[in-house]
């Protein structure tokens, strides 16, 4: 089994055997679970492939983006009991990724920009950030420099606040015409989407993916909430339901203590 300890060959070797490596390859590096540790035995392994000019090899499946060229190619293959999953990028793409989140966007956005960016595209930024990389390091250090340097954290902390106010507020509401049942899902909403404001001030983004929220929020260990703060809420350790205002107006109030301490550039 593949770790994060392995050599970069152990890496590359499957994707050379299968002539998965294009001539034009700028960059390779592994993303997702096993890029960060994160990874069990059930999970897949995923690899971005950056290529110069969009070479590739063989077949595989499109996938639509909203980008220059329209679409990534996939490559699946099954090696050493893993299931592996290659997606080619082309340079540009990154580049027209890059575009959409820079400052200038971001203030032309008003007080809540819209969101820039594709599920895809924002998933595959966020990934850059935290990737393990097999090939071409100039290629994604300088990458990575242009992301920190971008408003991609701004964008995102702006729209998990938004959310996370307009969560309180219909608690708020829920709960002042006695429906508490929804409340209480709304307190949840709004807890989880402060947190991952909070995480993504910290640049540990994927809050499209809560599965990994608590791994995030050890990886960032934020200043202003514990872990242990943080799974007691996320777990509900404390809510009554036979009295569940208690634990609304607790959650919203640290909720609201969190948007006013959370790094948003």
């Amino acid at each position: 089994m593949l770790h994060t300890t392995t050599t970069r060959n152990d890496w590359l070797t499957p994707l050379r055997e299968r002539n998965l490596l294009p001539a034009d390859a700028l960059a390779a590096f592994v993303v997702g679970s096993a890029a960060r540790g994160w990874h069990n035995a059930r999970s897949d392994f995923d690899i971005y492939v950056v290529t110069a000019a969009g070479q590739h090899t063989g077949t595989g499946t499109e996938v639509p983006v909203p980008l220059d060229p329209p679409f990534v190619r996939g490559r699946t293959f099954y090696a050493r009991d893993r299931r592996w999953e290659v997606t080619y990028w082309v340079a540009g793409q990154f580049d027209q990724m890059l575009a959409k989140v820079s400052w200038q966007a971001y203030e032309d956005g008003g007080t809540v920009p819209e969101e820039p960016l594709s599920w895809r595209e924002e998933l595959s930024l966020a990934r850059l950030g935290n990737c393990l990389p097999l090939w071409g390091e100039q290629w994604i250090a300088h990458s990575q420099e242009r992301l920190e340097r971008s408003a991609f954290r701004s964008f995102m902390v702006t729209r998990s606040l938004s959310e996370a106010a307009n969560a309180v507020e219909d608690a708020l509401g829920q709960m002042e015409s006695g429906d508490l049942e929804s409340a209480t899902i709304s307190a949840r909403t709004a807890f989880g989407r402060a947190v991952d404001a909070l995480l993504e001030g910290e640049g540990e983004y994927g809050s499209h993916i809560p599965k990994w929220r608590p791994n995030r929020f050890r990886a960032a260990a934020p200043r202003a909430l514990s872990f242990e703060e943080y799974w007691t809420v996320e777990t509900m350790r404390d809510y009554d339901p036979d009295d569940p205002r208690p634990w609304i107006t607790g959650v919203l109030t640290v909720c609201q203590d969190l948007a006013m301490r959370v790094r948003t550039s």
